[in-house]
């Protein structure tokens, strides 16, 4: 496929890469509003929404960007890109700007739900893009119109601020309508844009085929499977890019726009880097690059698990050796006098000597391992009597874990940047093994990354709920990573058993 293109072909291409990833990142941005506006709204108490209702109006645009995704990519095949992505950009600016309309829970809900074709933007752009470029290129080509994903940090890193200068620092709140209107404006001029600097292309054959015949590929399972892939890589990207901006607001009181800027060192990365996963799926090949993927993102995850906590908990205490008298008891020792031998017996104790973390410590320094101590109280007093084995100091046990800020942001860009190597090595495989059917399997694999951006963020607002905590999204990730690990090795296996069963048994 496309390795009959000339120069020219190919130096217009790479104007068609260029304004593509343009679009694919206005797109994204606009797809991403929400995450940053619905937290700015319940944040300054224009609105009353619970973190299911928050997750919900976050992930509702995601799902129209998801389930609509084939059906685009199946136009792209038809009809080419510039057309589809051309009218997609004008259609999504309409619901965009009747969000400044918005007055109710339902109200937003469509108007999300309108919007969210942005997200369809992904399916368009890969399938016109692939057929601008040679197979042995269409992995770095694929990467870097990926970075267009970093219009989330975009939205991540500006619209608070945005927001805060139109509403003149919180003084006028309701002057927050003015911002999906300039959304729609950025929409509208990217279309005009789009429409008149790019050239039409269909791929060879795609033309003529007939429905049934584009959605053969999905028969496949490894299709599914790819799928699955990509609701980790995208679908967790995208509910993070949201996501994260209420989860720095509530886990560590920050203000929206600094939650913002934060969230954006996760999703930031994670487009830019796409390009780079190309590139490395190009050289070492989609399968490997996968492989050390899904292992750091699970490592990375399991570190964040751990919440902010500080317990006390039972420690080692001491019993007595004998029944007896207490005959004294103070911060350092219990004694006790035999019934039967009448010889006093000293218990030392381990006093309390100071705060395992002292108020200053916790707002001021980085702590990076938790700590802990323990100490022993006495639980008898003078005169009473004990019996042997029976408690006479309880011990305690106090652990601090500070889940600093600054630790938590840099594992959350090393799951960011991951995750864009991921979403590059993913699409990879897509030109490899259904050549002619890259906008139909890009639209499916895209549908349920969509979805995964829709569903994680439902799903976190409900852990939530039930655990109350925040963590609680990380442990859904180790859950779902160990299933992508575990699904892919087990095809590998089956793969190497039966085409090269002498390389099976062998360890690199």
């Amino acid at each position: 496929m496309n390795n009959d293109l000339t120069p020219a072909d190919e130096r217009t291409g790479w104007w068609i890469l260029a304004v593509n990833t343009f679009a694919f990142t206005i797109c994204f941005a606009a797809w991403m509003m929400n995450g940053v506006l619905i937290t700015y709204l319940v944040d300054n108490g224009l609105y009353f929404w619970d973190p299911a209702k928050m997750g919900w109006l976050i992930g509702i645009p995601v799902v129209t960007g998801a389930i609509f995704r084939l059906p685009l990519g199946i136009a792209t095949d038809k009809w080419g890109g510039r057309i589809v992505y051309g009218l997609l950009l004008f259609f999504a600016a309409v619901p965009m700007y009747l969000v400044s309309y918005c007055d109710s829970y339902w109200q937003f809900f469509l108007a999300g739900l309108g919007f969210g074709f942005c997200g369809t933007s992904f399916a368009v752009g890969i399938a016109y893009t692939s057929v601008w470029f040679p197979k042995h290129r269409q992995g770095t080509a694929l990467g870097i119109f990926g970075a267009g994903n970093a219009g989330a940090a975009l939205t991540s890193l500006g619209a608070p601020h945005l927001l805060n200068w139109l509403t003149s620092n919180g003084e006028n709140l309701e002057a927050w309508r003015t911002l999906p209107k300039i959304y729609s404006a950025i929409l509208v001029a990217t279309g005009v844009i789009f429409l008149l600097t790019t050239t039409n292309r269909v791929a060879a054959g795609n033309a003529t085929k007939t429905l049934l015949e584009r959605l053969e590929p999905l028969k496949h399972m490894r299709v599914w499977r790819f799928g699955l892939y990509y609701f980790f890589v995208f679908g967790g990207f995208v509910a993070l890019a949201q996501w994260l901006v209420p989860y720095y607001v509530n886990a560590y009181a920050t203000s929206v726009a600094l939650a913002g800027a934060l969230a954006a060192c996760n999703s930031l990365p994670s487009g830019v880097i796409r390009a780079a996963g190309g590139w490395m799926s190009d050289r070492w090949g989609a399968r490997s690059v996968m492989y050390w993927v899904l292992g750091s993102s699970f490592v990375c995850c399991a570190l964040l698990v751990v919440p902010q906590m500080d317990i006390h908990a039972p420690g080692s205490g001491i019993m007595a050796s004998t029944s007896g008298k207490v005959i004294r008891v103070n911060a350092n020792e219990v004694v006790v006098k035999s019934t039967k031998t009448g010889l006093e017996k000293t218990y030392k104790l381990k006093p309390k000597v100071r705060e395992l973390v002292s108020q200053e410590d916790r707002a001021r320094d980085v702590l990076v391992l938790p700590r802990s101590m323990s100490w022993q109280e006495s639980v008898v007093k003078e005169g009473q009597e004990v019996g042997k084995k029976e408690l006479l100091a309880r011990g305690i046990t106090q652990i601090f874990f500070q889940a600093n800020i600054w630790v938590f942001t840099a594992l959350s860009l090393i799951v960011g940047a991951v995750m864009g190597i991921g979403k590059a090595a993913v699409y990879k495989h897509i030109p490899d093994y259904f050549p002619n059917d890259v906008g139909v399997v890009g639209g499916i694999v895209g549908v349920l990354g969509g979805l995964g951006g829709f569903i994680c963020p439902v799903i976190f607002g409900y852990l939530l709920q039930a655990t109350g905590l925040w963590t609680s999204c990380w442990m859904f990730f180790m859950v779902l990573i160990a299933v992508c690990f575990i699904w892919m090795h087990v095809v590998i296996q089956r793969m190497m058993r039966s085409q090269a069963p002498e390389l099976s048994t062998r360890i690199e």
